[in-house]
């Protein structure tokens, strides 16, 4: 499935240049992270620099192994400087009226075992995270965390998230308090959401105070 490397001493640029390399396709961009597919059109590898919310995800699929409203993760780990490297199963857009569906069964708490048994493990799984977890923002079911596997089963993907506003605020503010209460931030700036709704005086601004050195003057 992958090349034999040594991931977790990679950047998510090596990393997504070594999966270029051996055939992997770019097939989305969402805000946090980059997904690629396999050459067989089976997985998809999500690559992203910075996303602390993810872990909650691959929790939450390692304690709900098999529910059919999961993906299957076959490969996870992370990457230098604070990124990870996931390959799942291949999800293709879900039609917006199954969408709506799920959502509304998620929201309303009714419908089958397997989905409820997610909802419940997605919020247990949300208190330890926001009792941990600086800038933790909770769970966001939308449209966009619905996908269609290839056997037509609708999965839940990326239901945890951050509360990325207030981060990068914090960046532009005081870098250093983001470095100490998010040490694995190290490419904090490479999102693709940085990438593509900032305008380049907020990128210049944000780079300038994520790279300012430290006021070591005494109080």
């Amino acid at each position: 499935m992958l090349p034999d490397l040594p991931w977790p001493s990679m950047t998510h640029r090596e990393a997504t240049a070594e999966l270029v390399l051996a055939g992997w396709t770019t097939c989305g961009v969402g805000d946090w992270a980059i997904a690629l597919r396999s050459p067989d059109g089976l997985w998809a590898a999500r690559v992203c620099p910075f996303d602390p919310a993810y872990a909650a995800f691959l929790e939450l699929c390692r304690r709900r192994s098999g529910n059919p409203y999961l993906p299957t993760v076959a490969f996870d780990t992370p990457l230098d400087g604070g990124g990870t490297l996931a390959v799942l199963e291949f999800l293709a857009p879900l039609e917006a009226a199954r969408a709506q569906e799920v959502t509304r069964r998620w929201q309303e708490d009714t419908g089958d075992a397997a989905l409820a048994e997610v909802r419940q493990t997605a919020a247990a799984i949300d208190a330890e995270f926001r009792a941990r977890t600086p800038w933790w923002d909770g769970i966001d079911l939308n449209a966009g965390n619905l996908r269609r596997a290839l056997d037509e089963r609708v999965v839940v993907i990326d239901v945890f998230c951050m509360d990325g506003a207030s981060v990068y605020a914090q960046v532009l503010q005081d870098a250093a308090v983001v470095r100490a209460e998010l040490p694995d931030s190290r490419h904090i700036l490479d999102i693709p959401y940085i990438a593509r709704e900032s305008t380049p005086e907020e990128i210049h601004a944000l780079r300038t105070a994520w790279h300012r050195p430290p006021d070591l003057r005494g109080g």
